[in-house]
């Protein structure tokens, strides 16, 4: 038998898990948070799943004295609120039709069946307040051997759901084992259904990416993509040898994993993007037609540390410490003119030609010239 420990088992829900089980209900805890704490990784959510209706949760919540919210009570999930702290707890369910975008779900009884409904093996173990796992489908020698694959056929798996091609690389990218390599199964049906991508939204395209590219070293789920044909749905003619480049710079300079500085390395077409408008500035920034000291100096030096690691990486050169402390430097320059200075001998058009003019000197100066040196 295997046992958990972790420090989510004995907090806020714990005593959730136990409203349940002394109302005379399963209570478990699945997916992110049971899957993370067995391989050591660190864990952001708690996911609960029960055989308790929503209504029968409710009910229960309000006994105790809890907050209930009905979150997502037409999927089975109610959020309790204990000590300030939302505990999402979703009766167990069963897909009754998919459509590859969305499922309509009907509650199961049992956890096999609410196990059958999800995406991977390792994504299907749960686990009890006592720490005691239950592994319905046998993944855990899965994640032992961080062995990413689908549930059963993988084809069916993602013909209910497109997303979770992207799902499958991504995934990959964080907890597969790169020596192993890639599932040949799953890859294969990635590839043959990779059309379907084409049906999501590019907001849940754009969030899955962004999610991939976030890995400590995402270059060999980015390249399984391009040769299985699915990084063509997404960004078409993108450049796939440079991510590894990218990844073994960043490495050798000491900077951290950035999402935004693996999207501009990538290129391509990503029309089927929808990025914040502030990811999309920083974008932008990375990819200006500029001088890397002029970026630094207009968007930070973190914006021309990634085009620098970019342009090195592109052309399969190391990257110099010294430069990119040289970056600091700019970002901090101030521009000795100011109108004021020009007036009132210029006006208007002028004025603002000579003070562009001017700072266009001093930049290529790298900074040097003086204010009377401009004047």
């Amino acid at each position: 038998m295997t046992m958990l420990t972790a420090p989510w088992l004995t907090g806020p829900a714990r005593a959730v898990c136990q409203m349940l089980e002394d109302g005379g209900y399963q209570a478990w805890f699945v997916g992110g948070c049971v899957r993370n704490a067995l391989m050591d990784a660190p864990v952001s959510d708690l996911d609960v799943c029960t055989d308790a209706h929503p209504e029968t949760v409710i009910n229960l919540a309000k006994a105790a004295g809890l907050k209930p919210v009905p979150t997502g009570i037409d999927h089975g999930t109610i959020t309790v609120v204990l000590d300030g702290e939302p505990i999402e707890v979703t009766t167990f369910r069963r897909d009754v039709a998919t459509d590859g975008r969305r499922a309509v779900v009907a509650f199961a009884d049992t956890m096999d069946d609410d196990a059958l409904r999800r995406d991977f093996t390792m994504n299907a173990i749960y686990c009890d307040i006592r720490g005691q796992v239950a592994d319905p489908l046998g993944g855990l020698p899965d994640l032992h051997a961080r062995h990413v694959r689908f549930i059963e056929d993988p084809a069916t798996r993602i013909k209910e759901d497109y997303l979770r091609i992207l799902r499958f690389f991504r995934f990959y990218a964080w907890y597969g084992d790169p020596d192993g390599g890639i599932d040949a199964d799953g890859l294969a049906a990635c590839a043959m259904y990779a059309d379907g991508i084409d049906g999501l939204s590019s907001e849940r395209i754009t969030s899955e990416m962004i999610k991939l590219l976030s890995a400590p070293d995402p270059s060999l789920a980015v390249a399984s993509m391009g040769r299985s044909g699915v990084l063509m749905h997404i960004a078409a003619g993108a450049a796939l040898d440079v991510i590894s480049t990218l990844v073994h710079l960043e490495q050798s300079v000491g900077i951290t994993p950035d999402p935004v500085r693996r999207i501009a390395a990538l290129g391509g077409d990503r029309d089927r993007w929808r990025m914040s408008n502030a990811m999309q500035a920083a974008l932008d920034a990375r990819m200006a037609d500029l001088p890397l000291a002029e970026i630094a100096y207009r968007h930070g030096a973190d914006a021309a540390t990634d085009r620098y690691l970019i342009e090195q990486a592109s052309m399969t050169q190391p990257a110099d410490p010294d430069r990119i402390a040289s970056f600091a430097h700019a970002a901090v320059q101030v521009f000795p003119l100011k109108a004021a200075d020009l007036m009132p001998d210029l006006q208007g058009v002028a004025l603002g030609q000579a003070l562009k003019s001017a700072q266009a000197r001093w930049i290529a100066s790298s900074f040097t010239l003086t204010k009377d040196d401009l004047l």
